[in-house]
C-alpha cells in the first residue's frame, strides 16, 4: 500500500478545543459511593482534577466521598494524593500527566471529605441529606448488584426530592442489568425512586473525542452523509480489540463474560452513533429519540449469527499469556467467552441488507477499537484485463483508539503511461492537530451531569432495546453446553468469527493494518 497522505489543519494558537458554549457548572456537591474503590482513584478524580484546571467548577463545588471503610477526610485525601502522584510515572495508567500541578491539585483536595457509611442505611444517608446544600449529585462507583438498594435508601431518606428549582440527580455505572428481564427489573426499581430525567446511566465510551467526533463528522460534513446508505455501502464493521487478558479481574469476568461486558453498551454505542438517523437537533432527547429509533429496527440477533470463543495460552506481543482458564478467580473448565462476533441487521430504509459484523476479544493479536464502513465496488469494466479489476473496495475507517482519527482508503493512479490505479490511505490524526492533554474520558460526562445535558447518557428505554436485541443470544448459549471455541492468545480470535464473515463472501478489516 502507498504511504498515507496527512490531512492536517491548525486550530486557533494550538490551544485545547473548549466545547462550544462552555460555561461554570452550577454549584453542588458530588457524593461518590463507593469513595475507596478503583473507579473513583483512577478515574473520576483525575476527571475532576483536570475540570479544575478547566476553570469548569464553581468555587462552591464539593465532593462527599462515602464508603463502608474505616478512614477519615485526611487519610482519603492523603490516599487519593498519592495515587494522583504515582500516576506521573506509571506509562500504563489511564491518567498519565507529566506533572501534578499543585495549585490545581489543593483547590480539588480542600473540597474533599469523607463519610463512612453503610449503602443501605437509611438513617446514615439522612443524616449525609442534612449537609448537603441544595444542588446534589450522587454518583454510584460501586459493584452493580447494589445500584438499586442504593437508590431506594436515597429514596428512603428523602435526599433525591427536587425542590425549590434545586437538582438531585443519580449517576449508574455499567452494566445495567445482566440481561433483559434484569435490566427491565432495574429500570422499574430506579424509576419508582427518580424521575427519568434525575437519572444518568453512563457508558465512558460515550466521554470519549474520537467517539462524539463520529456525529460531527457524519452530520456537519455534507461529503459522507449521502453516502451514508445501504445504496452506496457493503457493510460495516465495529471492533473492540484488546491485547490484554482478565489479569487479576476473573472473579468479575466469570459471570459476566465478553457479551454482556461489551456489546450492549459500548459496542451498541458506537453502532447508534454510527448508523442512526440525523437527529432534528443535537438536544438530548433528540438524540436519545435518533438511537431509540435505530434500536427498535434491529432485528433480534439469531443464534446462527453470533460467535464465541475463549484464550488459551499463547505470546501477545511477545510475552507469554496464560490461558483464561488459568487466571485467578477462573474456574479451570469455564464456558465464559472472552470473545465474542455478531451479525446485525437493521431494518430501515437506509440501511435495509446491510450487515453490520461487531467483534470485541480479550487476548488478541492487535488493540484497536475502530469503525470500518465498507462501500459497494464500483463498476470495473473499463479496467477488464488489468490488476485493477481486483482493487480493494473503498473504506472510511473511524479511529477510536488507540489512533484516533480518520482514514479514508481509495484509488489512485500510479504514475506512469498506463492507467494502473493502487491502494492509498488519507489520514487525519487528532495529535497531528490538536494539542492533547491527558484525560480519562469522564471529564466531559461528568460536567455535562453538572449542566443536566443527558444527550450522552442512556435513557431507561434504550437500555432494554440493546438487550432485546442480544437476549436470544444469551439465552441460547445458556442452554448450548458446547461453550466457546478456543483460540491461541495473541491471534485474531476464533476461526468460527472468519467463518461468520466467508459464508458472506467477506472478511474481516485485518486488526494489524496500519
Amino acid at each position: 500500500m502507498a504511504s498515507p497522505t496527512d490531512i492536517s489543519a491548525t486550530p486557533a494558537a494550538g490551544r485545547p478545543v473548549t466545547p462550544a458554549g462552555a460555561h461554570r457548572a452550577p454549584p453542588c456537591t458530588l457524593v461518590i459511593f463507593g469513595a475507596h474503590g478503583d473507579l473513583t482513584k483512577r478515574l473520576l478524580v483525575p476527571a475532576l482534577y483536570n475540570l479544575v484546571g478547566s476553570g469548569l467548577l464553581h468555587p462552591d463545588f464539593r465532593v462527599i466521598g462515602v464508603d463502608r471503610v474505616d478512614s477519615t477526610t485526611a487519610a482519603w485525601r492523603d490516599g487519593l494524593n498519592d495515587m494522583m502522584q504515582s500516576f506521573t510515572h506509571d506509562p500504563n495508567a489511564e491518567f498519565h500527566p507529566a506533572h501534578i500541578d499543585a495549585a490545581q491539585w489543593d483547590w480539588l483536595a480542600q473540597r474533599l471529605e469523607y463519610v463512612k457509611a453503610d449503602f443501605s442505611d437509611v438513617a446514615a444517608i439522612r443524616a449525609l441529606g442534612e449537609k448537603l446544600p441544595a444542588n446534589a449529585i450522587f454518583y454510584l462507583a460501586i459493584p452493580s448488584r447494589f445500584f438499586a438498594t442504593v437508590v431506594e435508601t436515597l429514596g428512603a431518606a428523602g435526599v433525591v426530592a427536587q425542590k425549590d428549582g434545586a437538582f438531585r440527580r443519580v449517576v449508574i455505572e455499567k452494566p445495567f442489568g445482566s440481561d433483559l428481564a434484569s435490566a427491565k427489573e432495574l429500570n422499574r426499581r430506579v424509576l419508582s425512586v427518580l424521575d427519568e430525567s434525575q437519572v444518568f446511566r453512563i457508558d465512558h465510551f460515550l466521554g470519549k473525542e474520537t467517539v462524539q467526533n463520529i456525529l460531527a463528522m457524519r452530520f456537519g460534513n455534507l461529503i459522507f452523509e449521502p453516502l451514508w446508505r445501504n445504496e452506496y455501502v457493503d457493510h460495516i464493521e465495529i471492533t473492540a480489540a484488546e491485547t490484554i487478558g482478565v489479569e487479576q479481574r476473573g472473579a468479575f469476568y466469570e459471570p459476566t463474560g465478553a457479551l454482556r461486558d461489551m456489546v450492549p453498551n459500548h459496542l451498541f454505542q458506537l453502532f447508534a452513533m454510527v448508523a442512526m438517523e440525523p437527529p432534528n437537533t443535537f438536544d438530548a432527547e433528540s438524540v436519545r429519540n435518533a438511537k431509540e429509533q435505530l434500536f427498535e429496527a434491529v432485528t433480534p440477533i439469531d443464534p446462527r449469527d453470533a460467535v464465541r470463543g475463549q484464550y488459551a495460552a499463547g505470546t501477545v506481543e511477545g510475552k507469554p499469556m496464560v490461558g483464561y482458564r488459568e487466571s485467578p478467580g477462573v474456574a479451570p473448565h469455564s464456558n465464559t467467552e472472552t470473545y465474542v462476533a455478531l451479525k446485525l441487521h437493521v431494518e430501515n430504509w437506509r440501511w435495509a441488507g446491510v450487515p453490520f459484523y461487531l467483534r470485541t476479544g480479550k487476548g488478541l493479536g492487535g488493540r484497536r477499537t475502530e469503525v470500518v464502513v465498507q462501500f459497494r465496488k464500483p463498476p470495473m469494466l473499463m479496467f477488464r484485463d488489468t490488476e485493477t479489476e481486483n482493487l480493494p473496495p473503498n473504506r472510511i475507517i473511524l479511529n477510536i483508539q488507540p489512533a484516533q482519527g480518520l482514514t479514508v482508503e481509495l484509488g489512485a493512479k500510479k504514475p506512469g503511461p498506463e492507467m494502473d490505479l493502487t491502494d492509498v490511505q488519507a489520514r487525519f490524526r487528532y495529535e497531528d492537530v490538536f494539542t492533547k492533554s491527558p484525560n480519562v474520558g469522564y471529564e466531559t460526562l461528568l460536567y455535562d451531569c453538572l449542566m443536566g445535558d443527558e444527550t450522552l447518557f442512556q435513557r431507561a428505554d434504550n437500555i432494554e432495546a440493546a438487550w432485546k436485541a442480544v437476549d436470544p443470544v444469551l439465552q441460547a448459549w445458556a442452554q448450548d453446553s458446547t461453550g466457546p471455541e478456543l483460540y491461541e492468545a495473541g491471534a485474531t480470535g476464533p476461526r468460527s468469527a472468519d467463518e461468520l464473515l466467508a459464508r458472506d463472501g467477506r472478511t474481516w478489516y485485518p486488526l494489524d493494518k496500519a
